[in-house]
C-alpha cells in the first residue's frame, strides 16, 4: 500500500491499524537541538483522544505516546523520531456480524475492489484511528515552528457548525475553545448543538461539521507558484483527513458572490511606516500559492459519521443484497474529533514549507 508518507523535507509516515497492537509514526526531516519530550506531545493527543465526552466514541484509548528514536538529552538529534502509540481498547468482536458486509459511506468495498483483501474490524488502515499518527506528527511540527519561528506562532482550530446550527462569529471567544466538549468559540451554541446531537444519536444517525482553522504568526514568503502553493498543499492535506469532503481557503466559495471590488484585499502601510497592513483576509492568508504574512484560513467539511444504527441497504462479499447495521462505538459528530487533526495537518503543512523556504532564500 502505497500513499502512507506525508511532506517534502519534513516528512512522516504512519503506520498499523485501528485494531492491531499499536499505532505509530516515523517523523524525519526534524532539524537537529529542538527540544521535545513525550509530554510536548501527548497534551495534543488528549485533544484528539476517544472517550472524552458522550459526543465521541467511548472506546477508551490513553492514546500515550512513546518516543523510541531521534531524541537524546532531551534534544532532537537530527535523525528519524520514532513515535509508538498502543491500541489497549480495540473490540473486534463488534465487527463479527458485518465482516462479509460492505458498510455504505466507508472504504470497504473500495478497499476491497482495490486490493482483493482488507481488514474488516473497524476499517483497518481506513480508520481514524490513524489520525493520532498525524496529530503526534503535527506536535513535532508546531516545535519546529516555534522554535524557529518564534513562540508568537498559533495554530488553533474550532467548529463553527454542526448540522444546521451555525456559530455566530460575532460571540468568538478564543477563551471558551477549552471550555466545552466541541472546541467551539460561541458559548451561545453549545447548548443547541448538545441538544441537537443528543437526539441524533437517539434516532441511530451521525451528523456533519464545519471545522475552522486558524494559524498566526506565519511569516510572508512560504510557498512557491504552480504546483508547490502553500494553500494547495494545505488543501490536500485537510481533505487526506478521514471524513473531509470539502476545503476552502480564505473567503473559499464565498468568494463567488463578492465583486472583484470586495474579494481583493486592500493594503496599507502599518503604524511603523513599512510593514504592510491589509484591511481584509478573503484571501486566507495566501496569495499567489504563497503566504502574505496574514493568519492563515483554512475551513473543512466533515461528512456525517458513516457508522449508524440505522438499518441501510448493502451488498455482502459474495454479491448479495442484504441490509446492515454498525454497532460498536462511535463518533455521532466525527467532526469533533477532527479539530486537532486539522491542526496537526496545518502544522505539517506549515513546516514543511518553512524548511523548504529556508532551503532555497535564507
Amino acid at each position: 500500500m502505497s500513499g502512507n508518507r506525508f511532506g517534502t523535507l519534513f516528512q512522516y509516515t504512519s503506520w498499523g491499524e485501528s485494531h492491531g497492537p499499536a499505532i505509530g509514526v516515523v517523523v524525519d526531516g526534524v532539524p537537529p537541538r529542538i527540544p521535545l519530550n513525550e509530554a510536548d506531545i501527548q497534551a495534543f493527543l488528549d485533544e484528539r483522544k476517544p472517550g472524552g465526552s458522550r459526543f465521541v466514541t467511548q472506546r477508551k484509548e490513553p492514546d500515550r505516546v512513546e518516543i523510541l528514536s531521534g531524541v537524546f538529552d532531551g534534544l532532537t538529534t537530527g535523525t528519524p523520531i520514532s513515535l509508538l502509540i498502543r491500541n489497549e481498547d480495540a473490540r473486534s468482536k463488534d465487527y463479527g456480524d458485518i465482516k462479509d458486509k460492505f458498510r455504505p459511506g466507508h472504504a470497504d468495498y473500495t478497499m476491497q475492489a482495490k486490493y482483493g483483501i482488507r481488514d474488516y474490524r473497524g476499517g483497518g488502515r481506513s480508520s481514524a484511528r490513524e489520525t493520532a499518527c498525524r496529530v503526534a506528527a503535527g506536535a513535532i511540527a508546531r516545535k519546529i515552528l516555534t522554535h524557529q519561528i518564534g513562540e508568537f506562532v498559533s495554530i488553533s482550530g474550532f467548529v463553527a457548525q454542526i448540522g444546521p446550527h451555525c456559530a455566530d462569529p460575532a460571540r468568538y471567544d478564543p477563551a471558551q475553545r477549552n471550555e466545552n466538549p466541541f472546541f467551539a468559540l460561541d458559548p451561545a451554541i453549545v447548548p443547541v448543538w448538545e441538544d441537537f446531537l443528543d437526539q441524533t444519536r437517539k434516532n441511530g444517525s451521525s451528523a456533519g461539521a464545519l471545522v475552522e482553522v486558524r494559524a498566526k504568526g506565519i511569516p510572508a514568503g512560504l510557498g512557491a507558484p504552480v504546483l508547490r502553493k502553500l494553500d494547495a498543499d494545505l488543501a490536500h492535506a485537510m481533505m487526506s483527513i478521514n471524513a473531509v469532503k470539502g476545503v476552502e481557503i480564505g473567503a473559499g466559495f464565498g468568494a463567488v458572490t463578492l465583486s472583484g471590488a470586495d474579494n481583493a484585499d486592500d493594503i496599507r502601510i502599518g503604524e511603523d511606516g513599512k510593514t504592510p497592513m491589509f484591511l481584509s483576509n478573503h484571501a486566507g492568508g495566501v496569495l499567489g500559492g504563497i503566504s502574505s504574512g496574514q493568519e492563515v484560513v483554512v475551513r473543512m467539511a466533515v461528512k456525517p459519521t458513516s457508522s449508524i444504527l440505522t438499518p441501510k441497504q448493502t451488498i455482502d462479499a459474495n454479491g448479495n443484497e442484504t441490509e446492515i447495521v454498525t454497532k460498536g462505538r462511535h463518533d455521532p459528530c466525527v467532526g469533533i474529533r477532527a479539530v486537532p487533526v486539522a491542526e496537526a495537518m496545518m502544522a505539517c503543512v506549515l513546516a514543511d514549507h518553512w524548511l523548504m523556504h529556508k532551503a532555497q532564500c535564507l
